[in-house]
């Protein structure tokens, strides 16, 4: 029975037939691994997900977490599917064999991960927040970091956070007012409120290790005195063994609409109801250099945000084959012509406008897993590319990628959820079937690691032009060899070319007008604009890729892959033109205006 969290087909195509991960196996730092163990991984993915995750996934909705003022309760399910994860290795699946990772290439890594986050997003959340958290103390943090938390992280005994967000400041963090107080014995003793802290507080492992942003006193002001701690729930010794209790308080749980199932928490650091040591304050330990923490932070953000694109990609994706198959089952209805009321009905999927909304599914949904998976990509090539400079692009590209594989989907999958409850008509909006949930978990992921906003203001404010436009044309580079290779193939991919070639050349053409006028205030007005019509002509290119990776095979397939380029180019691409000439304009609506006018 075909599976409806996602298509293992469409990974294969992905993995193998586009993406080419197999030669990686050439390269040093994956050479223990071949396509059988690529496989094996997606497949034990699959199973895990489909047997300790999915089976729970209304039920951790239904029952989100509770604190009765001491405690917080989470229904028992998500414990055994977390013991499950981590036992099949599952958290280091992507870290080095030193750290005892199985040190697969992160396309793969992220492609058994998407399955998890299809089958129950909420219990998903803790070993994914985990695993970004340990990455980060990997990178910058000592080696005394990762002996005592990493290594306890990807064992699945401690799990991770991350704590940016204060009430006052929400996502403004130069106005965060966390303290840190200095300490003779080179720890600091922090003090104050961290708000919206997924995982925050709960009884799932031994521990919870909090990646904490505050300030120093006498730093400097705004982001730039922005240290980065290392706040455990409890504190830890030389020896490993856990100790007292930290200062770190809950002071509530966040009911939101989806993602129930993750603990989300206020977290109090320093109030007083722990006093480590006889003294005031969370203990914390300083990461890196003081006043370098929001620095040390965008390598656990980045790969959250490329995360928020994974579930909600993974989201999308499993709506969309709940509403397929739902399509190809529910009879309504009968052939228009000629009128025959004593005719049997037909599948609803045999109706043009539903085929119209399932297409449009089906192209954010796949166009989006492969956006996710060519940045995976990018990440290998971070880590094995053979020369710095090729290393270097690699990252210039993955920066600007990043707030598209962020927001494109969490803002295009949503909709394919909300197509998928129409779909199902009546029945979409009600909680016996899982497409409302869908919908309801999707949602929170155009705000999360950073709203729709804040990653058009990234976009056009900083990363179309850092280095002087370097990641722009490093961008512009790929998208030309592969209008180049669609060209020469002839036909129909010549004909995609050329529609690419009249998108991506405007865009790039309004994208340097618009800095040629000077004004800023303009331009950033429409950075949200900006970045749909970026992210929409990406993946105009992520498909006319698509498409030349079917050239020469057939079957249904390749023939729905080439059909929902076809749908993507005709139905979506045309869309930029519009926003493109309001971009062009400068137009300055939203600037003027007034508060007393709303």
């Amino acid at each position: 029975m075909r599976s409806t969290l996602l298509s293992r087909r469409d990974l294969d195509f992905l993995l193998y037939e586009w993406l080419d991960v197999e030669p990686l196996t050439e390269r040093e730092r994956f050479a223990e691994h071949s396509r059988e163990t690529f496989d094996a991984a997606l497949e034990l993915s699959e199973q895990l997900a489909t047997k300790y995750f999915a089976p729970h996934n209304k039920l951790n909705d239904a029952n989100e977490p509770t604190f009765d003022g001491e405690r917080v309760t989470i229904i028992p399910e998500v414990s055994k599917a977390l013991a499950a994860f981590a036992d099949a290795g599952l958290p280091s699946a992507a870290m080095d064999y030193e750290l005892g990772g199985a040190q697969l290439p992160a396309t793969v890594a992220q492609a058994s991960y998407a399955w998890f986050q299809a089958a129950n997003p909420g219990t998903a959340g803790y070993p994914f927040l985990t695993v970004a958290n340990a990455n980060l103390l990997v990178a910058h943090g000592s080696p005394e970091h990762i002996a005592r938390f990493v290594r306890p992280m990807l064992a699945g005994r401690y799990f991770g956070t991350m704590c940016l967000s204060e009430p006052q400041a929400g996502s403004s963090l130069a106005d965060i007012v966390t303290r840190a107080e200095p300490q003779d014995d080179g720890t600091y003793r922090l003090f104050g409120t961290k708000m919206w802290i997924s995982g925050g507080d709960h009884e799932l492992g031994e521990n919870i290790v909090h990646l904490v942003l505050a300030k120093i006193p006498g730093g400097p002001a705004g982001t730039k005195g922005i240290s980065l701690f290392v706040v455990p729930r409890f504190l830890v010794g030389a020896d490993g063994v856990i100790g007292e209790r930290n200062d770190v308080a809950l002071a509530g749980l966040n009911h939101k609409m989806g993602f129930r199932g993750t603990v989300n928490t206020v977290l109090n650091f320093g109030e007083g109801r722990w006093t480590p040591g006889g003294a005031a304050g969370a203990i914390g330990y300083l990461v890196g250099e003081p006043h370098r923490g929001l620095t040390y932070m965008f390598h656990m953000m980045n790969e959250a945000r490329i995360g928020v694109g994974l579930v909600a990609t993974a989201l999308g994706y499993t709506g969309y084959l709940e509403s397929l198959d739902y399509a190809r089952t529910r009879p309504q209805g009968r052939s228009k012509l000629p009128a025959d009321s004593s005719a049997p009905q037909r599948p609803i999927i045999e109706h043009a406008d539903v085929r119209r909304m399932l297409l449009a599914q089906k192209t954010y949904a796949e166009g989006a897993l492969a956006l996710v998976l060519y940045c995976a990509r990018l990440v290998d090539e971070q880590h094995t590319a053979a020369t710095e400079d090729d290393r270097r692009a690699t990252t210039l590209l993955l920066d600007i990628l990043t707030p598209i594989a962020k927001s494109w989907p969490s803002q295009w999958c949503l909709e394919a959820n909300s197509l998928a409850i129409q779909v199902l008509g009546g029945y979409g909006y009600t909680r016996e079937y899982n497409v409302e949930q869908h919908y309801r978990d999707n949602r929170l992921n155009p705000i999360h690691e950073g709203t729709h906003g804040i990653q058009g203001l990234d976009l056009l404010g900083r990363k179309v032009t850092q280095h002087g436009g370097a990641s722009l044309l490093a961008l512009d580079g790929r998208v030309r060899a592969t209008i180049a290779a669609a060209r020469a193939a002839g036909g129909e991919a010549a004909e995609l070319a050329a529609d690419l070639v009249s998108a991506w050349q405007r865009l790039v053409e309004v994208t340097a007008s618009m800095f040629a006028t000077g004004d800023l205030e303009a331009a950033l007005a429409n950075s949200s604009v900006y970045l749909e019509t970026f992210g929409h002509t990406v993946l105009a290119w992520i498909w006319l890729q698509q498409f030349l990776a079917t050239a020469d095979r057939s079957g249904d397939f390749y023939d729905g892959k080439r059909h929902a380029a076809r749908f993507f180019f005709r139905f979506e691409l045309p869309k930029t033109a519009p926003a493109l000439d309001l971009l062009a304009r400068m137009d300055r609506t939203t600037l003027q205006m007034q508060d007393a006018w709303f």
